[in-house]
């Protein structure tokens, strides 16, 4: 939700849906265009998504990363040191090697895998880096515990955007390119009559529709045996979908034949979300789970580079982005401008695209056909850099974004507290698979400096400080991210 206008006096935006707007200086937009135009693609998503390169090879991991693991019952568990070593078809294997480019699990894969695909298929919790290998862990889930033979739903996947859904039905679809298996999502069955029902093996899609879906008895639940949430403790959130997916689960558990297993995955769970997660799979006290986690102060990233900017005014921010870091932009491959609002996005994309600079910028109350159009020509790399609220920080990978940069802290609903868990997550969109990135935090004033601070004391993580006019240290810290040459 939009905040209320802290900017300027007399910028105050006119005549829109939002009850908060801050534009930090920046003139009001009057176009409300947030997309350059250019041809719209069919998607080369080639190299783009959840794979390392071109060349098989295994993430790139920090050795020192202690994964936690709590294993329920007395069943044993070996991690794994191959793919084969999860007994996984032939036609799974193929798409692993084939078309994801991958040559052995990374190190959360190695050893939640096995956990997730050993009888008694017992539930999991798991949490870890950003661009570890999550998603790998799921999708291998669905597609190993599904039979094609059977014309039904048998495993679901719940992901809190519309962008994370496209996402993760098109990793689905060429990890699994070799089976029988057919998949779906809420965005390709947008509107079918009633009589209609989904007979996909695997469903992907947002918790609204699905929920949609299912009151209007076009998706069944008797055949489903996995059910994955993407995000998870965002999808939790008791100010969020907290309630709809307890519902869900209920009604999963009440329909469905056989026992479910329920996945979490998430590179975040604070102490609440993971007790309420651990009740939820639970089912009461019935069952016990598995989890597999990552101590904060291992979760801050280090392969990302972090950096904080203090700017003497919140125009001042702009003239960074102008001056300091768009001269770097077209030898760093792709940046993500994180705002706080919907109004931010416009506002400043209004006023880079005056200057010159091309760009693109994506919020939630965008019609899906042009959210679709600018996540698209940023994936195959037709503009290099795009303004995003929330919306696109979790989950959304594009391997060559090297640079990301917080335009605004984040922060909770009450403008105060610090947002841990987004900061997490926008930085996250860098530094994919191992690969190098780097983190510019932009601040103006005692305020926004101060959550800065607290957020490098929560995850135990310096982040220094670069002048904002000094243009030779901004190339010394982009050389010592290993972004440029110098």
């Amino acid at each position: 939700m939009d905040a209320n206008y802290e900017g300027p006096p007399g910028l105050e935006p006119q005549n829109h849906e939002h009850t908060r707007a801050d534009t930090h200086g920046l003139p009001a937009d009057t176009d409300e265009a947030s997309h350059c135009a250019s041809p719209a693609v069919n998607g080369n998503e080639s190299g783009t998504v959840d794979e390392p390169s071109n060349e098989p090879q295994g993430l790139q991991e920090p050795e020192t990363e202690d994964i936690k693991t709590v294993s329920a019952g007395d069943t044993i568990y070996s991690s794994a040191t191959s793919f084969e070593d999860l007994r996984l078809s032939p036609e799974l294997l193929q798409g692993l090697y084939t078309e994801m480019k991958f040559e052995k699990p990374s190190r959360i894969q190695a050893k939640t895998l096995p956990m997730i695909l050993q009888p008694p298929y017992r539930s999991l919790i798991a949490q870890a880096h950003n661009g570890s290998g999550k998603t790998t862990c799921f999708t291998l889930a669905m597609l190993s515990r599904v039979d094609p033979s059977l014309n039904q739903p048998q495993a679901l996947c719940l992901c809190p955007t519309r962008e994370l859904v496209s996402q993760n039905v098109m990793i689905l679809k060429k990890m699994g390119k070799f089976t029988d298996i057919k998949a779906t999502s809420t965005i390709a069955i947008a509107s079918f009559p009633r009589n209609h029902r989904i007979t996909e093996q695997v469903m992907v899609g947002t918790h609204g529709s699905l929920k949609n879906l299912y009151s209007k008895r076009v998706l069944k639940f008797q055949s489903v045996r996995v059910v994955v949430f993407d995000e998870a403790d965002e999808m939790l959130k008791l100010d969020g979908f907290g309630s709809d997916s307890v519902r869900l689960v209920r009604d999963l558990r009440r329909d469905a034949q056989q026992p479910v297993q329920f996945l979490l995955f998430s590179a975040t769970f604070n102490e609440i979300i993971k007790d309420y997660a651990l009740r939820v799979t639970a089912d009461n006290g019935k069952e016990e789970v598995n989890q597999v986690f990552v101590p904060r102060e291992d979760l801050s990233l280090d392969v990302i580079k972090q950096y904080q900017v203090e700017c003497p005014t919140p125009i001042d921010k702009v003239v960074v982005l102008e001056e300091m870091i768009f001269p770097q932009c077209e030898k760093l491959g792709q940046t993500i401008i994180f705002v706080r609002t919907r109004e931010i996005a416009r506002t400043l994309h209004a006023a880079l695209e005056k200057a010159g600079h091309r760009c693109t910028s994506i919020r939630g109350d965008l019609d899906h056909q042009l959210r679709d159009r600018v996540v698209n020509e940023f994936r195959t790399g037709i503009t290099k850099i795009l303004i995003a609220t929330d919306v696109l920080s979790r989950g959304f990978d594009v391997t060559q974004v090297t640079l990301v940069i917080n335009y605004d802290v984040p922060v909770e609903k009450d403008l105060s507290t610090p947002a841990y868990e987004t900061y997490l997550h926008r930085i996250g969109r860098s530094g994919r698979f191992g690969r190098k990135g780097a983190a510019f935090n932009l601040v103006s004033g005692a305020k926004e400096k101060q959550i800065l601070e607290s957020i490098s004391e929560y995850f135990r993580h310096e982040i220094p400080e670069v002048p904002y006019n000094d243009e030779d240290e901004f190339l010394n810290v982009l050389k010592e991210a290993g972004l440029t040459d110098g």
